[in-house]
């Protein structure tokens, strides 16, 4: 269960630079999507901390980051047109090839 929680607060990882993102555009605050950016940090933090009980803080923040950094990577590619260079992919590839590693390697 512990790597469900961690899973899910990954993905709330993403929400949080997004609502940033949109709620700072055009030099204009949206505060709906600055408050959707409070409530992604809220969620994905209290699901860090429900994951931790199990696993190692080092893993689960490694873990957490990850998939906060690669999902950040794809929506700023789907949403915000960002580059998609052979590069900018290896490294994301990396950085998963480390999560997956970590999971592999967990005491779990």
């Amino acid at each position: 269960m512990a790597w469900i929680y961690l899973v899910a607060a990954g993905l709330f990882e993403w929400g949080w630079p997004v609502g940033l993102k949109l709620g700072t555009s055009n030099g204009d605050l949206h505060w709906g999507w600055i408050a959707f950016s409070i409530g992604c940090i809220a969620a994905s933090g209290t699901l860090l901390l429900l994951a931790q009980r199990t696993i190692p803080m080092g893993t689960a923040y490694a873990v957490w980051t990850g998939i906060g950094a690669v999902g950040t990577f794809l929506l700023g590619l789907l949403l915000f047109g960002e580059s998609a260079t052979l590069a900018r992919f290896f490294f994301v590839g990396l950085i998963v090839v480390g999560i997956v590693g970590l999971k592999l390697a967990s005491p779990e």
